[in-house]
């Protein structure tokens, strides 16, 4: 066979159409995934393409210092060391131009097929602009190594963009567990990455004073170390002397300060220092006893403190002296318009018994205790003005009378930013409902320990700072929200990010967002895209959202279990197969509940693509001999914890982690002893009973389960036992305390579950019980 000869036009136009192909892309609205979702967006035809000959038109070192935020992905991604000019070029360039008549951190963006345009009145507004860019641009800009055959394409298009609420925020704890400098620049780089615009340190609580202070320097000698008992739960922990080894903790020079907040400035980020007041200061008065009413020497604690009655003294001068000077250091290492000096949870027992503090309220006309703190954050407040600087505080400092200026950071609800608001103070919204990112965000089988509640990404994206009932003056007001990272049972960095990404992002779109384009499905379609880019970027993110959970009910009369899957996305493709190890190779689309009337195990996972996704979900339902028969208690279970009733112990439903999540039955201080009629001879070889421990909230695994049977109810012959010593256990477990025994017939189960009945610490013990298996 003979080849004809091509015509060489024909073979330059095919080699220019085949270059040109990774250009013809045609992108949509709905191609776009950046978060948080700008306000106008308008996609026009055609795209705009990085390559080595693009430049950046700079003006000043400022944007310099950003456009090279953008240069160095490229170099890391492509090899490339783009330019940055002060001449326009004719073409392929990316250009910041100053507009006044925009708001601070809004910012116009315009691409074409020849340049990019970013206009703002400012760094910051310039900054955003650059951070919707790398959204647009190929999740591989993220990487750390070289990438192989990426086109560096952005759509052309048209953003008009500006914030809903000016304070957008998010607190890390770093006096729970003190985290390096590095890693507080990460999460900074995340901020900036979501558009927040606040980090407020919390650098004071009882376990340890973070910062540097010149004039006192026992504050970090003495302050920033306790002892080391991470082995035990938060709220287990013995109390600390003086006298213990301080070996854990850390803080950050004033050198340390400086850099952290240069280098958040750079990144429009405003860092917010708090300084506890008058509570939560145990390692200032283990630092220096007499900063307290009765100068008690104390030791820094190492866990959970409640009551918190070593508190500053409000009636000796030297206290405020003491915090003045305290803050003058303070406020020369942060520039911020505001002062977070706490304010919350002060039991204020030792005041009232106090000599110091009694004579101050008689001087003073304080008709009480909240009197006198309030006393105490006026003042403070007066001296933090004569700095031109602002007061904020937790809700707390509303009782007794709110300081003139002082500004609010609601977190107990919202009932006191809305009171606040009433009476023309500013607040920031932070409920724990919606921000408190300590809460679980999964189900708490499968995700790290938490401080408790249940918080999911939903959850976060729900939140409105903007309360209903506000009226327009209200309303002007609220300056904003934040999300609270506590970090008592966050031990680690990797840990934090866990429990900060994706929420961040969820907490970033309610905050600048307009409201009504926030939509939950439009957003679990875009975040998937931004979980991308946390991979590249080595950010330990939660992948929670796409967990399978189950809810389970049985029908105790007919003795059907319906079990239902779900996630928190909608609209997902969930299958599953029964009976098996794992999944099997031909699931089942999951249209609705799943019915059983025999012991079963569900196999489970998300699927994308015909792939499943995700962790994988099993659950066992098991249907033993007990399954609804009658039981009878010796002593009946707590009025608080009664789980579903009658049949709680004997309805194959297990408990989760979660001790309030309605499966649990539980007894204080006293032994579970339980007797089951299974209604006729039955042959029996095996008990299993489920349990909990965790003993933060005084939740301890029994010492010992006993299981005896019997004829005819009243005589028992005990036929086997396990015993299980206490430990130390600084996280929440769940446990099968399995007694085997020979085969023998039997009417009635005896089941007794032996109660620690004291901890070392000589505190009340509950005993969680949540289901007796019988075989």
């Amino acid at each position: 066979m003979k080849l004809k000869c091509w015509n060489p036009l024909i073979v330059i136009l095919l080699l220019v159409f085949l270059s040109s192909c990774s250009k013809t892309k045609v992108f949509s609205e709905k191609d776009i995934s950046i978060i948080p979702k700008p306000a106008h967006l308008e996609v026009k035809s055609d795209v705009f393409e990085f390559t080595q000959k693009t430049k950046f038109v700079v003006k000043n070192e400022e944007q310099m210092e950003i456009s090279d935020l953008l240069i160095k992905k490229f170099k890391k991604a492509e090899g490339w060391k783009l330019e940055m000019v002060n001449e326009i070029p004719n073409k392929n360039y990316v250009q910041y131009i100053t507009d006044d008549s925009l708001e601070d951190e809004a910012y116009n963006l315009v691409v074409d097929s020849n340049k990019i345009v970013i206009k703002a009145k400012g760094i910051t507004g310039f900054l955003y602009g650059l951070e919707s860019i790398r959204q647009l641009l190929p999740i591989t800009i993220e990487s750390n190594t070289m990438v192989e055959n990426e086109v560096w394409i952005v759509p052309n298009l048209e953003i008009k963009d500006r914030p809903r609420f000016k304070w957008r925020g998010l607190m890390l704890d770093v006096s729970r567990h003190f985290f390096k400098k590095e890693y507080i620049k990460k999460v900074i780089d995340g901020l900036a990455m979501h558009k927040m615009n606040v980090l407020h340190l919390h650098l004071v609580d009882d376990q340890g004073w973070r910062i540097e202070i010149k004039k006192y320097p026992k504050l970090t000698e003495i302050g920033a170390f306790r002892l080391d008992q991470e082995d035990a739960h938060w709220d287990g922990r013995r109390v600390t002397t003086p006298t213990d080894t301080a070996t854990y903790g850390g803080f950050y020079t004033q050198d340390d300060i400086k850099d952290i907040v240069s280098y958040a400035s750079s990144r429009g980020v405003e860092v917010i220092p708090e300084i506890e007041m008058p509570a939560h200061v145990m390692s200032a008065i283990a630092s220096y006893p007499e900063l307290s009413c009765f100068e008690n020497p104390i030791g820094v604690p190492s866990g959970g403190v409640w009551p918190i009655t070593e508190i500053y003294c409000a009636g000796k001068e030297s206290t405020f002296e003491f915090l003045e000077n305290v803050l003058l250091e303070v406020m020369v290492l942060f520039p911020s318009k505001y002062i977070h000096v706490g304010g919350d949870e002060a039991t204020k027992t030792n005041w009232s018994k106090c000599p110091h503090c009694k004579k101050r309220m008689q001087e003073n006309n304080l008709k009480d205790v909240n009197e006198l703190q309030s006393y105490f954050i006026k003042r403070m407040e007066a001296f933090i003005n004569s700095h031109d600087k602002k007061l904020l505080g937790w809700d707390e400092i509303i009782e007794g009378g709110l300081a003139p200026d002082a500004t609010v950071m609601s977190w107990r609800g919202v009932q006191g930013g809305v009171e606040a608001t009433a009476h023309g103070h500013d607040v920031v919204m932070t409920p724990g409902t919606h921000c408190y990112f300590d809460h679980y965000q999964g189900p708490q089988n499968e995700e790290p320990l938490a401080w408790g509640g249940y918080t999911p990404l939903s959850k976060v994206y729900e939140f409105n700072p903007i309360v209903e009932g506000m009226d327009e003056e209200q309303a002007a007001h609220v300056l904003g929200g934040q999300a609270n990272l506590w970090s008592e049972q966050i031990k680690t960095e990797s840990h934090s990010e866990y429990m900060i990404f994706p929420r961040l992002a969820a907490m970033s779109e309610a905050l600048w967002s307009p409201k009504e384009l926030r939509d939950w499905n439009d957003f679990s379609e875009r975040i998937t895209s931004l979980m991308k880019r946390y991979e590249h970027l080595g950010i330990n993110y939660a992948k929670s959202a796409y967990l399978i959970t189950a809810d389970v009910n049985i029908d105790m009369d007919t003795k059907e279990v319906d079990v239902h899957l779900k996630n928190e996305f909608p609209n997902t493709d969930i299958r599953y197969s029964l009976d098996s190890d794992t999944l099997s190779d031909s699931p089942i689309t999951y249209n609705g509940p799943i019915k059983l009337t025999q012991s079963t195990t569900i196999n489970a996972s998300l699927f994308a693509n015909g792939e499943p996704i995700g962790t994988p979900f099993q659950k066992i339902i098991k249907f033993h001999k007990g399954v609804g028969k009658k039981v009878s208690f010796k002593d009946t279970f707590h009025e608080n914890y009664q789980g579903e009733g009658e049949f709680t112990l004997l309805n194959t439903l297990r408990g989760s982690k979660n001790f309030h999540d309605g499966h649990w039955q539980a007894w204080l201080n006293k032994d579970m002893e339980a007797i089951i009629d299974l209604e006729k001879e039955t042959e029996v070889h095996q008990v299993k009973l489920g349990a909990m421990e965790n003993q933060g909230p005084g939740i301890y695994f029994p010492i010992e389960v006993k299981v005896l049977l019997s004829d005819d109810g009243k005589k028992f012959n005990e036929v086997g036992n396990v015993t299980r010593e206490y430990e130390k256990n600084p996280t929440s477990d769940l446990k099968e305390f399995v007694v085997d025994f020979n085969k023998q017939n039997a009417r009635y189960v005896k089941v007794i579950a032996i109660n620690l009945k004291s901890t070392p610490e000589g505190n009340g013990v509950f005993l969680f019980v949540d289901e007796i298996l019988i075989d």
